[in-house]
Formats: structure tokens, sequence, C-alpha cells
């Protein structure tokens, strides 16, 4: 895949097979999308391209920009995409004046004396452009004008997953991992690096990693206890995670730790990144250290049956 970061270094292309879109998440609603590209570009004998924005064009446009948390970082995103078989990828930074470009402006500027669109495939409810002013039956009522080719994912074909970057979110932020996982089409994760704590788990027989994620805009689940995928230094251990305050020996803030069965390495700066398997409990607040360690050895039961460990 080749990658443009902005609009500077691209030349037209002379088949360009063409889509736009966030994809935050990179789920199966856009893998539908993300397929049909593909058999778009390859029936036409063209080149699929894919733009998308950096960052979040909520961030910028949005009165709730604070509150937005992704599902894939920037290189995430970028990876996902790769594997899908995208060709060509266009990151464009997402600005204030970017988004008052009008639709006619973003067609012509961007998809037809930029990237040289011949055929453009987007999904049923696809807008762009200024207050999000274009779409479908605007392209096609220019169709012949502009010169290529639009094709719109029918709507019963992506409402038939039942998927949205925003539901998405929303059973992350109920710690729902398992439906998360079910419309993302894989484990949802977080990478970050591996941090100094007040190292209590050592003291009671569950080392932890703590993790500080890489990116702040990253999603990180509802605070509760999870089973677990880690890769580190490639390979694949498994674990027990926990999110939240710890409060049972009265934590300040919010922290990042898991227990990597069978490990015992010091691992300070590394990165790791987590792949969450399932939910197992909420967190919760315990009389003193023995009730939590009692608890914490259920935990690990129930994380090793989970992951088969």
């Amino acid at each position: 895949m080749i990658i443009y970061q902005g609009l500077d270094d691209i030349q037209p292309l002379p088949n360009a097979v063409v889509t736009s879109g966030t994809f935050d998440g990179v789920h199966r609603g856009h893998q539908i999308i993300l397929s049909r590209l593909t058999e778009v570009a390859q029936a036409s004998g063209g080149e699929s391209v894919l733009i998308t924005y950096w960052p979040h064009p909520r961030t910028v446009v949005s009165n709730d920009s604070q509150n937005l948390k992704l599902l894939t970082t920037l290189e995430e995103k970028i990876e996902l995409l790769d594997q899908a078989g995208v060709e060509h990828l266009v990151v464009i930074p997402f600005t204030r004046s970017f988004s008052e470009l009008t639709s006619e402006e973003y067609i012509r500027q961007i998809l037809l004396d930029k990237i040289g669109t011949k055929k453009l495939v987007i999904g049923y409810d696809h807008r762009f452009g200024r207050d999000r002013e274009g779409g479908f039956d605007y392209i096609q009522a220019h169709q012949s004008e502009y010169g290529f080719e639009v094709e719109e994912i029918p709507r019963q074909d992506v409402e038939a997953v039942g998927v949205s970057s925003s539901k998405i979110r929303a059973a992350l932020n109920e710690g729902n991992v398992h439906t998360a996982n079910l419309f993302l089409g894989r484990p949802y994760n977080l990478t970050g690096t591996i941090v100094k704590g007040r190292q209590l788990g050592r003291t009671i027989g569950f080392p932890t990693a703590n993790m500080q994620v890489d990116d702040a805009s990253k999603l990180i689940p509802a605070n509760g206890v999870y089973a677990v995928d880690v890769e580190y230094a490639g390979q694949t251990l498994g674990g027990m995670l926990n999110i939240g305050f710890r409060p049972t020996v009265s934590g300040t803030h919010q922290t990042i730790e898991t227990y990597i069965f069978d490990f015992d390495k010091d691992i300070y700066g590394e990165h790791m990144t987590l792949r969450f398997r399932e939910f197992l409990r909420p967190e919760q607040k315990f009389e003193g250290l023995p009730a939590l360690v009692a608890q914490l050895k259920r935990d690990e039961e129930a994380a090793r049956k989970v992951l088969g460990n």
C-alpha cells in the first residue's frame, strides 16, 4: 500500500477506483465497502484508493470533540486498511478550512484534479463537503459533468451487519467486549508502553505490567477485569487485565494493569498490545488484601478458562 500524508505528493492515477470516509475501527460495515472497492478495481483493471482524514472530523467541527474517543489510532487504521488490500491510502489533514470545502470543490479539487477518480464507491449514507451537503444523489445528478461513475453500497447490505463505530464505542463503554469484537470482526486492542506503578501486585503474588496507552484519543473500555491476549516481543501470552482505580488499595487515578500468565521479566519501557477477549467482572472494593487475593485467584482461573491456558 502506498501512503500519502496529505495531497502534495499524489499524482492523478490512470484508473482510480475511490472510496472515502473516516473508517474508525475498520469494522465489519467498513469491510463490506472495502471488499466492494477491491472487486470494482480488479474488474476494471484499476487501482483502489481510500481517502481518510486525521484527526477525526468530529474533533474539529463538533462541540463534543473532547468526549470523542477512537477505536483505532491512525497507525492501527493504516495497518488494517493495508491488510484489507487497499492499494493507495490518502490521509488528508482535517482542518477547519478543509471542512469549509463545498461538495463541488471537494469533487473537483480532490477527487478529480488530485486523484483522477474514474469510479467512486460509497456507503449508502456517506456525506461529504461543507455541512455534509454532498452525497450519492448529488454525484449521480452531476455524473456526466464530472466524468466518473459512482456506485452506492445498498442500504440493506450495510444494515444487514448492524454495525457502526458509535455502537462499538457504546459497547466498549459498557465493558461489552463480546459485542464490540463481533462488530469489529476481531478483538478490540490497546497498545502502549509499560511504565512503573506502585508495584503492590508483586507483594501479593500478582505482579502486573502497568500500561500507558500510546494515543490519548484511543478509547479505553469500561473499568473492570478482562481476559486478554498479550502480544509482546513477537509472542502471544495469556493474561488478566484490570482497568480502574484500585479502590481496595486507595488508588487515586485510573490504571491499566495486566497480570501476564507464566511470565516473569522486567519489561519497563517496552511496548505490548492487549487484545480483549472477555469481560469477567466489574471493578469492586474488597475488605482487605486477603479478600482481594482470593478474588484474583478466581479471576485467573476464569481468564485461563476463556483463553484456553
